[in-house]
């Protein structure tokens, strides 16, 4: 390979791993993150996830006021406003008898006796007090660190694509940064080969044993 080949050769690999390394690092971070996780789920999920809401105070909040469907449906559309619900039905959950009203994001479920309501998606499930104000997020790591995983998002729009194209980049990545390593020293271990080879050719053979008799 010419000088001035091996020369562009090496810049545009230079370049090129020098700025797939600030794409990829985030996903890199996450996969590495993830990847933890996958190994060790006890120590991660003891370390990061916080301690269940206590939700018997529900039955003796103040002045309960037991809503009707149609109190349920305003509150559902109140969550994620800008999506159509899908169904709606009567259901339990965690012991409370609940309208349900379920929407592309998740559920929305508002219990019957108080008017506590959970707006419930893949990742979180957050609990309302009936004036609206939060009063526990729970976030649901084991899904989060799943979807991130598989996805390289916390989003099912793009599907897999992100993280196939992250995966290619880090293939190019690994190869540019070979490339750049090896490049510059391929004289100095192409002559150490010869050397090596050179030296076994004019070593001389050893000299046969002779024999006593």
């Amino acid at each position: 390979m010419k000088a001035s080949t091996k020369a562009k050769l090496q810049k545009f690999f230079r370049v090129t791993h020098g700025w797939l390394g600030i794409i990829v690092f985030p996903w890199i971070f996450v996969i590495g993150l993830t990847g933890l996780y996958l190994n060790h789920k006890s120590f991660v999920l003891d370390w990061i996830e916080q301690f269940e809401y206590d939700e018997s105070a529900f039955s003796e909040w103040p002045n309960p006021q037991p809503p009707t469907m149609t109190d349920a449906l305003i509150i559902a559309q109140s969550i994620w406003p800008d999506e159509d619900i899908l169904s709606v039905k009567e259901d339990s959950y965690h012991g409370f008898d609940v309208f349900s009203f379920k929407k592309d994001s998740g559920k929305v479920m508002i219990t019957q006796d108080t008017g506590h309501y959970y707006s419930k998606s893949n990742f979180m499930r957050v609990t309302y007090a009936p004036d609206g104000a939060v009063l526990d997020r729970k976030i649901y790591w084991k899904s989060v660190f799943k979807w991130l995983h598989v996805r390289g998002w916390l989003n099912n729009g793009l599907g897999t694509w992100l993280a196939d194209i992250t995966a290619v980049a880090m293939v190019i990545f690994s190869f540019s940064g070979l490339w750049i390593f090896f490049a510059p020293r391929t004289k100095r271990i192409g002559r150490r080969i010869k050397k090596i080879f050179r030296f076994g050719a004019v070593q001389a053979p050893p000299k046969p044993l002779r024999k006593h008799f």
